[in-house]
């Protein structure tokens, strides 16, 4: 599989799930994905990274007691966490974490965008992502779900460069990617009509699965939860699970 060195300015770099059971979660992704966990030492607060096949995938934090569910977050490329955060507060948007250096890997911050969704920022110095993506077991895509679309798209375009590209503009259906063809890295869904109330809006990630039924079978067995069946769509064999404390993510696969 391709190592990945380094993301593109402004598209996904990092996920990582704050989790109110890391022994949990460990498993759960160790059985399903196949991914090894290793903690980043004591000197990061208890963070853990994983790993598959010995490439960096995807870290994790214990949730303790910050009255948040448990959850994945995505964290998008920037070359300066500091500017990336005022932007982002010039741009209708806000700040949750402050630019904070993490010893010598680079630079962090969580923004909230014009929807009110949080997203990560990462300035990278020896820590450079997720080192590979879109095999099975991997990150394969990332996905805003949010009710303000416009002021959304604009959002990332204004604050993390992001070259935008217009899938679809129907009232069914509006979708804006960033970058187009196979060149697309991530995407905005208008979600108004079907985010259910109290909801609010989210980023989303979608592992690759070689085969999305077994996955969901394997997922009930790890005690996770089906939330969305595999089900064909034009964009591949979707579904939506819950892992074993809750946190919710999507998978994608080839139709077979």
């Amino acid at each position: 599989m391709p190592v990945r060195d380094s993301a593109p300015l402004g598209a996904p770099c990092w996920i990582d799930i704050f989790t109110s059971d890391p022994a949990a979660s460990e498993a759960f992704y160790g059985s399903l994905f196949g991914w090894t966990a290793e903690s980043a030492g004591e000197e990061y607060g208890g963070y853990f990274n994983f790993s598959k096949d010995g490439h960096a995938v995807a870290g994790g934090m214990l949730n303790s007691d910050s009255g948040m569910p448990d959850g994945w977050s995505v964290y998008l490329a920037s070359a300066g966490a500091a500017a990336t955060v005022e932007s982002a507060t010039a741009h209708g948007g806000g700040v949750i974490v402050p630019a904070m250096q993490v010893m010598t890997l680079g630079t962090m911050a969580v923004a909230l965008d014009a929807g009110q969704a949080s997203i990560g920022v990462w300035q990278p110095a020896e820590h450079r992502g997720f080192e590979i993506m879109l095999e099975p077991g991997t990150p394969g895509w990332f996905e805003l779900h949010t009710r303000e679309y416009d002021a959304s798209v604009a959002f990332y375009r204004d604050v993390f460069g992001w070259d935008t590209h217009v899938v679809a503009d129907m009232p069914e259906f509006r979708y804006t990617t960033l970058g187009s063809g196979e060149g697309q890295l991530a995407g905005i869904m208008d979600a108004t009509a079907w985010l259910p109330d109290g909801t609010s809006a989210h980023w989303s990630v979608y592992f690759v699965s070689a085969d999305a039924d077994a996955t969901a079978a394997a997922v009930v067995e790890l005690g996770g939860t089906v939330v969305d069946p595999p089900q064909d769509t034009p964009y591949g064999r979707l579904a939506t699970f819950a892992d074993s404390t809750g946190a919710t993510f999507k998978i994608t696969a080839a139709i077979a």
